[in-house]
């Protein structure tokens, strides 16, 4: 175990702190967001597909980057699990911090910035990401 992971059990579940990446079964290559889905230069993303249609990505974000604006036929919701997100909807600069939430109604044109270091995991009432690997 790295030196930077201590374990803290919980109820018999097994919670680390200081977890830099998400698990490796969560970034398996076959759920891998390909580069044209990426609307954040310098993140590396994975799906997983709901049997609604709906999506959840999860982001890592190896550089301080923005996202320019965009919109969805769908909602959008999001919590930042490390780091920061800012979140600019109307000219409004949203900070939502690590352990933080948010829902974006679908139609409402948004765009953001991120610090380096930042993981998110966003759920999509619709299709939002297309992989790099055909399944």
């Amino acid at each position: 175990m790295a030196s930077n992971v201590t374990p803290d059990f919980l109820g018999g579940v097994r919670q680390f702190q200081g977890m830099d990446k998400f698990p490796k079964f969560m970034r398996h290559p076959a759920n891998k967001i390909a580069r044209s889905s990426q609307a954040t230069p310098g993140v590396e993303g994975y799906v997983f597909d709901g049997a609604n249609g709906t999506q959840m990505a999860f982001w890592t974000c190896a550089k301080t980057a923005s996202s320019a604006e965009h919109v969805h036929d769908y909602d959008e919701y999001m919590v930042v699990v490390q780091g920061c997100y800012t979140l600019i909807i109307n000219g409004e600069r949203i900070q939502v911090k690590a352990g933080k939430e948010y829902v974006i109604p679908r139609g409402i044109p948004h765009g953001g910035e991120v610090v380096a270091g930042t993981r998110t995991i966003h759920a999509f009432g619709g299709h939002r990401a297309d992989r790099a690997q055909k399944r």
